[in-house]
């Protein structure tokens, strides 16, 4: 089977302030942007991987979820208990440095992991929890 990550999904609650983290300080291209019903969709993606995007959508836009429904999911973006995306660099030192000159909620600085991975958590503006490890 030939399959490959084309899209993933993670909620925001603010697009210019997700537009500002992912296109400012983490680097992505702006592959999308798309508003309807005074809604906003982002699509960005890193430089080097133009097959893949990250899709930052409104909580539970879908219309089959209920107003509850939608209030639990921002109350857990909120604690950052709802999605997690894991990034990738090879020089995690200096993509530390780099967030917390930005600004970026810092959760957990670089450390060596038990299981084996180094590698610190932000969280983007909308409580998303973002871990980022090294690799080389």
């Amino acid at each position: 089977m030939d399959i490959t990550i084309h899209n993933a999904f993670l909620p925001h609650n603010d697009a210019d302030a997700a537009l500002s983290f992912y296109r400012d300080t983490l680097g992505f291209q702006v592959r999308n942007d798309v508003g309807y019903n005074g809604m906003r969709w982002l699509t960005v993606g890193h430089p080097d991987q133009p097959g893949t995007s990250l899709v930052l959508t409104p909580p539970a836009a879908d219309p089959g979820v209920t107003d509850d429904e939608r209030r639990t999911v921002i109350e857990m973006m909120a604690k950052g208990t709802y999605a997690i995306l894991t990034l990738a660099t090879p020089d995690l030192d200096s993509t530390f440095a780099e967030l917390v000159a930005s600004g970026t909620e810092i959760v957990q600085e670089p450390i060596e992991q038990p299981y084996g991975v180094r590698d610190c958590a932000v969280r983007d503006p909308a409580g998303n929890l973002i871990r980022i490890n090294e690799v080389s």
